[in-house]
């Protein structure tokens, strides 16, 4: 497994892993249609915007035969407003790669780019009924709020954590 920073050439293969792990992960918690309605080219389109901008770092992970098999990314999101804090925005993995160590590799990517830039807390949003969140808990994060938000014309909590040290975190991924 191989993790490295993404190119624009990755945004075929980023939006088709963001798709296929939204259809398998939200499955029973996001409506059918909107997931069905998901589009290759439509995520292909946000991923060359994504890695084009300026304060994002986006990570991929391939497998062997150099496909993309996950993600992340992360950037300071319009509402954060704490000083020194970034927000973990995504970390899909294709159904076939979870529980893997492959996420636990992307998350160590990240928090050793969030050491480097010297950020303090991190954030990141995960719907309630996604057991990411118990992924985050297991390395730290803390709930601070829920909040309710719409996908797909369904009404869903979703809860926003925080890591207040990221040398912490760093320091229980290395063990």
């Amino acid at each position: 497994m191989w993790i490295r920073e993404a190119t624009m050439a990755d945004a075929s293969g980023i939006a088709k892993v963001h798709v296929d792990s939204w259809r398998t992960t939200y499955k029973g918690i996001v409506p059918d249609e909107y997931l069905s309605n998901l589009s290759y080219e439509q995520r292909k389109d946000l991923w060359q915007k994504n890695i084009g901008r300026k304060n994002n770092y986006v990570l991929v992970a391939e497998n062997s035969e150099e496909q993309i098999v996950g993600f992340a990314d992360a950037w300071k999101r319009e509402n954060n407003f704490e000083q020194n804090s970034i927000d973990l925005t995504s970390i899909y993995l294709l159904d076939s790669y979870q529980g893997k160590g492959v996420g636990k590799k992307l998350l160590g990517m990240l928090f050793q780019y969030f050491n480097q830039e010297n950020y303090n807390k991190v954030f990141v949003e995960v719907l309630e009924e996604n057991n990411t969140r118990f992924f985050y808990e297991y390395y730290g994060a803390c709930l601070v709020e829920t909040i309710q938000i719409e996908v797909g014309g369904k009404t869903l909590n979703e809860s926003i954590y925080v890591w207040k040290d990221v040398k912490e975190v760093l320091e229980q991924i290395r063990t």
